[in-house]
């Protein structure tokens, strides 16, 4: 088995061994038995509720396809990426679990690594995607207005060759992937940074351009927009009641981005921490038994944007003249 593992110069090894590389079996259980049964349960609900929330959420955008605004059909992408991992990759993790080990090798690890990162990628890129078109459309309204559907499609293209580009450049041996330390999953092999000069080289430049970056936009994007906001509320209740509408919808749209952002970076930025200390801090100095805490959290990301649609939507119709009538014709609307 370790015959098939990524290979590494002569003086790296001397220098420093990661875990997937020493004596003991890369793919085997760290954690107690009863650790690993309960993380099933737990990827299983994540899985099940991701499924389920996604798969409707793309559902009933097909039925309005036609009229789907190009931050909706942002919106549709980033469930289809949130589908994507629950569909192709938390099967491999839950099997592997119940099972106490990584029961795919290395061609099933490589695999499951590449998906994990194409999705997450995609999903973040998208989100940044929306924040901009949000921060346009808020704030630049001449460039807001020219934004049309086919755009959101170029700009579609675009992301899924982002995350295709990133997620494959491992396999062209300036990266790889490899198992987690506790044994039952696989992500980026963070732990290059470890061996070598080019191993630092390919981490940085996996965070900067698929986390750091994208992340700086999104910030920026939001924090504009709240400035403007707060400076052009007052101005807006002098408009007539179709520009006031049209305010709100933005604004709903706005609200249900920034949220979406939000619960991604939350659940991701303690596996960021996590990944970035293990591959520039002290070898092996993160514990097996803390590690796996904000892996299993990062794979709860793909759940929260279902929830959060239907609780802005509720919010949305409820707050409208008419309450809940209003919220029974914004659903047949739609």
């Amino acid at each position: 088995m370790s015959g098939m593992a990524p290979d590494h110069s002569n003086s790296s090894q001397e220098e420093y061994i990661p875990h997937y590389l020493q004596k003991e079996d890369p793919f085997a259980s760290k954690l107690s038995r009863e650790a690993d049964i309960i993380a099933g349960f737990y990827l299983t609900i994540i899985g099940i509720l991701s499924t389920l929330g996604n798969g409707y959420v793309i559902f009933m955008s097909s039925k309005r396809k036609k009229k789907l605004r190009p931050a909706e059909i942002m919106t549709v992408n980033l469930a289809v990426c949130d589908l994507g991992i629950s569909v192709v990759g938390k099967p491999f993790s839950i099997i592997s679990f119940f099972s106490h080990r990584w029961m795919f090798g290395w061609i099933g690890c490589r695999w499951y690594g590449w998906a994990g990162f194409f999705f997450g990628c995609g999903s973040l890129i998208t989100m940044t995607a929306v924040s901009l078109d949000r921060y346009l459309k808020i704030c630049h309204l001449s460039y807001g207005t020219w934004l049309k559907r086919h755009h959101a499609f170029i700009c579609l293209a675009m992301i899924w060759a982002y995350a295709s580009f990133w997620a494959t450049v491992p396999f062209a041996g300036v990266g790889s992937y490899a198992p987690e330390p506790f044994g039952t999953s696989c992500t980026l092999d963070w732990w290059l940074a470890q061996a070598s000069v080019a191993g630092q080289a390919f981490v940085l430049s996996i965070l900067f351009f698929c986390l750091l970056f994208p992340t700086a936009v999104i910030v920026f994007s939001y924090v504009k927009i709240i400035l403007k906001v707060k400076s052009s509320t007052k101005e807006v209740a002098h408009y007539d009641t179709r520009i006031q509408s049209s305010h709100i919808l933005e604004m709903k749209l706005t609200k249900v981005a920034m949220l979406i952002c939000a619960g991604f970076l939350l659940a991701w930025i303690p596996y960021a921490v996590v990944s970035v200390w293990s591959a520039f801090g002290r070898p092996d100095s993160v514990p097996i038994q803390f590690s796996v805490v904000p892996t299993l959290l990062a794979k709860s990301a793909a759940m929260y944007n279902p929830i959060i649609y239907q609780v802005i939507d509720c919010r949305f119709a409820c707050c409208r003249p008419g309450g809940l009538k209003a919220k029974s014709s914004l659903k047949k609307s739609r």
